[in-house]
């Protein structure tokens, strides 16, 4: 029971995410009605769409007409992602996030260095701004062309083709060369969800009394530069950057770590907040 509740956050995003694919493999082979369609674009019990607000903005960018259920698809996932989920689809959805963190954990065995080599985690933005010019300037939507993340989809039900190659690069790049480094330095969605879920109100609350300075949840969080308050002050995390993937909750022994709804104003003045 203590490994299950020590990991339990971890347990869970692989269920969702396991359960994504195999609920996507059904509908598209066997036309279950539950999701239809691929992470940029589906169809949610037959009714309600559900577009990758990124893959529209880079459909817009090439001129190309989108349609109303694609854009009301785009703001239903837009809005939840902004006022709520903040950068969840990046720790609780995507399927390439199975892949990153195994090649994390592989690192460690494969004697390659903790941290890596160094890449500045605002690249991302970069590749996210050079997507959508790209798009613009040949016509298609780049990062859709390329992604690993559609690459990963088709090939779990239709089966990998070349696709493997896509997914194998990135996974080898993440064990030896830079530690989390597709999905914490270069994605452009990942960039794009951290813009707009900047002020989305589930996230993570430290809580300074607790704090006995382990350094545990930034030796495990993938963005760890989204935790300077550790050991310093009671505080939610304030980056769109931060996944939400509960690692830190589940590593945190003085259980100084939490999710929480963030509200105007200060939080937890006299710190005596029950932590669950």
């Amino acid at each position: 029971m203590t490994i299950i509740r020590a990991n339990r956050y971890l347990i869970l995003r692989r269920l969702i995410q396991i359960s994504l694919l195999f609920l996507f493999f059904g509908g598209n082979l066997y036309g279950w009605k539950i999701l239809q369609g691929n992470f940029s674009s589906s169809v949610l019990f037959g009714i309600v769409p559900l577009s990758d607000p990124f893959a529209l903005l880079q459909v817009i960018a090439t001129g190309t007409m989108v349609s109303v259920p694609a854009l009301l698809g785009g703001g239903i996932v837009l809005s939840i992602s902004a006022i709520l989920g903040g950068r969840g689809f990046c720790g609780w959805i995507c399927p390439v996030n199975l892949v990153t963190d195994l090649a994390d954990t592989l690192r460690g065995m494969t004697g390659a260095p903790r941290q890596g080599l160094q890449l500045n985690r605002n690249a991302r933005y970069w590749v996210l701004g050079l997507s959508l010019v790209l798009s613009a300037a040949f016509g298609i939507a780049a990062f859709e062309w390329i992604s690993p993340i559609g690459a990963l989809h088709r090939g779990v039900i239709y089966g990998m083709g070349m696709g493997w190659m896509v997914v194998a690069a990135l996974f080898l790049f993440d064990v030896f060369a830079v530690k989390n480094g597709f999905c914490g330095h270069l994605c452009p969605l990942g960039g794009f969800y951290a813009l707009v879920s900047r002020w989305s109100i589930l996230r993570i609350v430290h809580q300074s009394s607790r704090c006995t300075q382990c350094m545990k949840c930034t030796g495990i969080c993938p963005e760890p530069q989204v935790l300077p308050m550790i050991g310093k002050e009671t505080a939610f995390v304030g980056s769109g950057e931060c996944t939400n993937c509960g690692r830190c909750v589940e590593v945190c022994q003085d259980r100084a770590m939490r999710f929480g709804f963030r509200m105007k104003g200060p939080i937890a003045k006299n710190e005596k907040e029950v932590i669950s």
